[in-house]
């Protein structure tokens, strides 16, 4: 009787050990994903900034009356560039964040996130041209309470959603080679399925990735592993940002109120 006392005890202390971990794993991510979050929205207000400008003197692009693209927003959003800086995050998440996993420091893949966060920012500067300060702000409030909500589903519950995982990526690259076909096509039906589809898509995969970051912090915690755990932290903390970035876009087409 001594013995299984003694086992539950250690079994006990074990379990205590990786509730206290992984709630430090947990906000290692949402902090991690905070401050990406942050480089994203300075680097996206302050490019917009430098790309607009009320002088007309030396602009040759209109927006709207009374603002004009300065040299750097005609480079941005009228050049060939425009392409890059659009798949630029996709390319850095497709082809250079597993080589990055794999090879570098916990150092280094932190680096890398928030290098991935001020492109991200660059990319994303547009909206602050077609949408109001007030409607962005707005639909960056729902997308947080959402994504706060989905995030504690995840993490929360019993219910396995793996099996969800497959079915929303397949959904994801639906959804990419829908985008780029209506950038040709410009159809407004088209855009309202695609958003309504992708609200769908991440609000899912924000409960998944969130589920499944716990879940690989269990797994592994027994190992000891801290370099591992940390890349890990960082990873998961980039499949929530592009989660919640992508609602919050998706979002933005419904409740966005154009300039």
């Amino acid at each position: 009787m001594a013995e299984l006392n003694t086992i539950r005890s250690a079994a006990g202390t074990r379990a205590a050990e990786i509730d206290i971990g992984l709630r430090a794993h947990m906000n290692k991510v949402y902090g991690s994903m905070s401050i990406g979050m942050l480089i994203t929205a300075a680097a996206a207000w302050a490019v917009a900034g430098l790309a607009v400008t009320s002088d007309p003197t030396g602009a040759t692009v209109a927006l709207r009356e009374g603002q004009y693209l300065t040299g750097l927003g005609e480079l941005l959003y009228t050049t060939p560039l425009r392409w890059v800086v659009m798949f630029a995050p996709l390319a850095f998440v497709l082809f250079g964040w597993g080589a990055l996993m794999r090879r570098g420091s916990a150092s280094a893949v932190q680096l890398g996130f928030f290098i991935f966060a001020a492109v991200m920012g660059v990319s994303m500067s547009s909206i602050f041209l077609v949408y109001t300060p007030y409607s962005i702000t707005q639909t960056f409030l729902v997308t947080s309470v959402a994504f706060a909500g989905l995030s504690l589903y995840g993490y929360t519950t019993k219910k396995d959603l793996s099996g969800m995982g497959t079915f929303l990526m397949m959904g994801v690259i639906g959804l990419i080679i829908a985008m780029i076909i209506n950038i040709f096509l410009q159809s407004p039906a088209m855009m309202f399925a695609i958003s309504a589809l992708g609200v769908l898509i991440f609000s899912g995969l924000t409960a998944f990735y969130t589920q499944g970051i716990k879940n690989t912090y269990v797994e592994h915690a027994s190992y000891g592993d801290q370099e591992w755990l940390d890349k890990a932290a960082i990873d998961g903390a980039l499949s929530l940002y592009i989660a919640f970035l992508n609602l919050f876009q998706f979002l933005l087409m419904f409740m966005g109120q154009q300039e």
